[in-house]
């Protein structure tokens, strides 16, 4: 496996990780509070996020990153002359 395919595998399970988490416990908390049944709740939606989350970032992470670029590269220039006025 390449360098490149171990960057993109780890950044995809670490991103989706860190969503995962904190989207379903945002959510969790938002419809149930910090009941008794939170934690047992969160769990059993981190479970479900977690893969869907890893194979979506795989597959939309290159297209994201080069529509940020080409993003980025028409903004550069407006915001560079904004900057000198």
């Amino acid at each position: 496996m390449s360098a490149a395919t171990r960057l993109r595998w780890v950044f995809a399970l670490l991103m989706s990780l860190q969503m995962s988490l904190l989207m379903t416990g945002w959510v969790t908390w938002v419809n149930l509070g910090f009941g008794p049944q939170f934690l047992t709740r969160w769990l059993h939606a981190f479970v479900l996020a977690w893969p869907a989350a890893c194979v979506i970032v795989l597959l939309t992470a290159p297209s994201v990153q080069r529509f940020s670029q080409r993003l980025l590269a028409r903004l550069t220039p407006v915001m560079a002359q904004e900057l000198r006025a």
